[in-house]
Order: structure tokens, then sequence, then C-alpha cells
């Protein structure tokens, strides 16, 4: 799958500025699908010329002037086609941490626990914002209410996704942290 799609159901939510689509890159999307700021607007620009967008300049005073982008009627039958196709192939997992605790030297377990420390804090601090953008996305009202009644579902399906992996993290984080102080002989 391409950025493309990614941006095209980023613009689902309505009219945003390439500063805006990057938040929700870094807020929303983190969770399956990453991109960095340079990405996305070469993106935008691509779509724009391909007429899957429209972009308009909004004039500002004290700052320089700002590009808003919306989906157009193309633009929302190209991501209709897509959703509408099979998965070619599921998710593989490429993790730099896996290679390094499958290397694992059980002699000095000192670096590999930091690494896990490392990768539980930043998952944790990932749940933390995903359960914010949930508190947010629910406002006051119960999970079963808001998806019976919200216009659309996908945004919050996929951050529960995105919580339920964070959470696994945590937890394999923790489990390979008690393996590894039961190794070691200095606990």
């Amino acid at each position: 799958m391409s950025l493309k799609y990614a941006v095209l159901a980023a613009l689902l939510e309505g009219e945003a500025s390439g500063y805006e689509l990057s938040k929700v890159f870094d807020v929303s999307f983190a969770n399956f699908w990453a991109s960095t700021p340079q990405q996305l607007y070469r993106e935008l620009e691509r779509l724009t010329q391909d007429g899957l967008i429209e972009a308009r300049v909004v004039q500002q005073e004290r700052r320089p002037n700002k590009r808003m982008f919306t989906l157009t009627e193309a633009g929302r039958e190209e991501l209709g086609s897509f959703a509408a196709e099979p998965v070619r192939r599921p998710a593989a997992l490429r993790d730099e941490l896996m290679i390094k605790i499958q290397a694992l030297d059980d002699a000095d377990p000192g670096p590999a626990r930091a690494l896990i420390e490392e990768r539980m804090s930043w998952s944790q601090g990932k749940l933390a914002r995903y359960e914010r953008v949930r508190e947010r996305l629910l406002a006051g009202r119960s999970e079963e209410e808001y998806l019976r009644v919200s216009d659309r579902v996908g945004p919050y399906l996929t951050l529960l996704a995105g919580i339920d992996y964070e959470r696994g993290n945590v937890g394999w984080c923790e489990r390979v942290l008690a393996v590894l102080k039961q190794r070691s002989p200095l606990g």
C-alpha cells in the first residue's frame, strides 16, 4: 500500500493543512502507518496533480500563507475502490529490537534489559496518547453509544488496534524483563 491511501483516508475527516495532516499521522495514524512530513508533503503534491484532492490557499497575516486540502469525488472513489480490494498480504513485523533480542548474549543481559525498558517506556507513552485520543473521540459517551451513533467508526476501530498493539508490547516487555531477571545471577 502506498501513502496515497493513508492521506486520502485522513482527509475523510475534512479539510486540513499539510501541518494538520502531519499531526494526524503523528497521533491517529501512528499506530499503523508512519510518515515523515517530507513524504506527506510530496504525496499531497502528487494527489493534487492527480485530481484526487484539491488545494486552496488561505491568506494569513504575520504567518506564511497555508494550503488547505480536501478530498475530491475522484479521491473518494479511488479510496472506496482501494477499501473494497482484498488485502494483498498480512502485515509482517520488521523490528530491529527483535533481531537484537534474538542475538541476546546470556553472559551480559544488561544491554538487552536497557533496550526492553526503553521499548516499554515508549509503548507506555504511545498507549497514554492513544487513550487520550480515545477519550476525545468518545466525548463522554460510552463506547457502545459511540459505535452505534458515530458517523464514522473506522478511526475508532483503528485506534483500538493501536491500543491493543501497545498493550501487547508492554506485556511482552514485562515478560522479557521477568525472564532476564530470573536468569541473571545479579537479579
